[in-house]
């Protein structure tokens, strides 16, 4: 089982971040993508009827575009929860600094909190078996560290994805390794009701069935061809100055019921 029940209850709830809360490689049925904020709210509103949801998150965007367009956003929305989960892309960029981007990233806890709203600050993700990205781990415990004493001093609750050990198994992920795969994303919205409090009747730790070992040359040809058809592209755009995200708006941007 899910945590307990708790006494507080929110009657609305805004996303905030890029892909990872847009909810990409999580499709729905009509080709949208669903995500693991979706699903947070879907749970919340099992136990507040006529919740109110936005996302306005956008993939490809990095902190500073996030806090200068969507937490203004959110303020004016004046939500009770505010789930806020950015940096991750600043921190794969080379010369991505955490604690600039822990300043940043304050500033804008600080603006949500003095509406009233509650703020739910997701972490980083444990990199360690993802080939080259393994080497940012560092950086991404040290803006772990910051976003926590973040929390603390700011009053917030902390989603705490690095110690999610279930998704350092391969099939949490989708084809590029960048994205949570729907299981993901539905583990995940269970570890945010866990940080919230609110019970569900699944359990995020819940094992996936063992898998034997691949070979070695199995797993370097598989990390390679990653690397070629995924990572490459990824740096192309960044280099180029592009984004996945550009000419995209948010697929939630208004507090609409369920």
């Amino acid at each position: 089982m899910g945590a307990g029940a708790k006494s507080t209850r929110w009657d609305s709830l805004v996303a905030l971040g890029d892909s990872f809360t847009e909810g990409l490689a999580d499709l729905r049925p009509d080709g949208g993508f669903r995500g693991w904020a979706d699903r947070l709210a879907e749970h919340l509103g099992e136990h507040e009827p006529g919740l109110r949801y936005a996302n306005l998150a956008v993939r490809g965007k990095l902190l500073r575009q996030i806090v200068e367009s969507q937490v203004p956003q959110a303020v004016a929305l004046r939500p009770g929860l505010v789930s806020f989960t950015a940096g991750g892309n600043d921190i794969i960029r080379p010369g991505g600094d955490p604690d600039e981007l822990a300043a940043l990233f304050e500033d804008a806890v600080g603006r949500l909190r003095a509406t009233g709203a509650d703020v739910l600050i997701g972490t980083g993700f444990d990199t360690r078996d993802t080939p080259v990205l393994r080497r940012l781990r560092g950086k991404v415990g040290t803006y772990n560290a910051h976003l926590r004493a973040i929390a603390d001093k700011h009053g917030c609750y902390v989603l705490d994805l690095w110690s999610m050990g279930v998704l350092r198994d391969s099939r949490s992920w989708s084809a590029d390794r960048l994205h949570l795969a729907a299981d993901g994303h539905r583990r995940v919205a269970l570890r945010a009701c866990e940080a919230l409090g609110v019970a569900t009747a699944e359990d995020w730790r819940d094992p996936l069935p063992s898998l034997p070992q691949a070979p070695w040359r199995a797993q370097r040809a598989q990390d390679i061809r990653w690397a070629r058809e995924h990572l490459a592209p990824w740096i192309s755009r960044r280099l180029r100055g592009r984004s996945s995200g550009d000419g995209r708006g948010p697929k939630r941007p208004e507090l609409e019921r369920l």
